[in-house]
């Protein structure tokens, strides 16, 4: 029963200090102004994203016809577009898709790249080889190509309709594919330096698991790190997946996602120039915000870029 006492009290313990180093790290990262600024802008997008489809004044593809091409004004706040959808409401509607296809990609690429990152940089030898030339041939094509290639083989291995359906799943594998290598590579140099510390070895000594040495000695030291490269991974996804969906091989009309809308407004720039604007915009607006927190995140916590 001591011993029960004792692992509830070290679970205790521990669950204070994460909690305490939290909160201390969510201080230093906003002591900065330029950081505070970058907060700020993420959050108003984060709440626009949860209530977006509550308050938009009208559908993401409800036409007016009799408002089509009007300027912004007290109706239309970012104006109409050609077929007369109100871009304010698109907008709104928009951010959520954009943050649950870039937040849902970098989350599974930095999981999975962390994963792969800690047993290659602990492991070494033949496995680390292997994924490292691996990952290697990856990163030598551009993301842009890349992304390309991929959405090309998954959409020719299913029909059009299944296609239509799983577009959005077409793009997260993309991220995933993408964005895993770069995660993997940047915690694997985090650890070939960390495993050499005097505690990893004697937590071997004392007989701990691999996988606890992993994920309970290794990986709070590769959090800073892995927290900066989180965020500016999110950023890069927010672009890659409007460049893709800019394209037209991303996300499908009549979604409201905001690269389609700036290529939709393109082809009517001189008659609705607004509708090109706004969510062009936005896209930088929000790219600008992450890489502000980066750069917090990367002075609170010291990491070398």
């Amino acid at each position: 029963m001591s011993m029960g006492l004792a692992n509830q009290a070290d679970h205790q313990s521990a669950a204070s200090s994460w909690g305490r180093r939290l909160f201390a790290s969510v201080k230093a990262v906003v002591r900065t102004p330029s950081a505070r600024f970058g907060a700020v802008l993420f959050t108003l997008f984060a709440v626009v994203a949860l209530v977006g489809p509550f308050i938009a004044p009208f559908g993401e593809n409800e036409q007016i016809l009799a408002d089509a091409r009007q300027p912004p004004s007290s109706d239309h706040w970012f104006g109409t577009d050609h077929l007369g959808r109100d871009v304010f409401s698109r907008i709104l509607l928009g951010t959520r898709s954009i943050f649950l296809l870039a937040g849902s990609g970098t989350i599974l690429a930095v999981l999975l790249g962390t994963t792969l990152g800690l047993l290659s940089g602990y492991t070494g030898g033949w496995l680390d080889e292997l994924l490292m030339r691996f990952f290697d041939s990856l990163l030598a094509l551009p993301a842009l190509l890349l992304a390309l290639l991929i959405l090309g083989t998954v959409r020719a291995s299913f029909s059009e309709q299944v296609s239509a359906v799983g577009q959005g799943a077409g793009v997260l594998i993309v991220l995933v594919v993408v964005y895993t290598p770069i995660v993997a590579r940047v915690v694997r140099s985090v650890v070939l330096e960390v495993k050499t510390r005097a505690y990893i070895d004697a937590a071997r000594m004392v007989g701990e698991s691999r996988l606890r040495i992993l994920f309970r000695e290794i990986l709070p030291a590769v959090a800073p790190t892995l927290a900066v490269e989180a965020a500016l991974r999110f950023s890069y996804a927010i672009f890659l997946a409007a460049s893709l969906g800019f394209l037209g091989i991303g996300v499908q009309p009549p979604n409201p996602d905001w690269g389609l809308m700036v290529n939709e407004a393109r082809q009517n720039f001189f008659q609705v120039p607004w509708a090109l604007y706004f969510p062009a915009a936005a896209i930088s607006i929000l790219i600008i915000a992450v890489n502000l927190l980066a750069d917090g995140l990367k002075q609170a916590f010291q990491v070398k870029a």
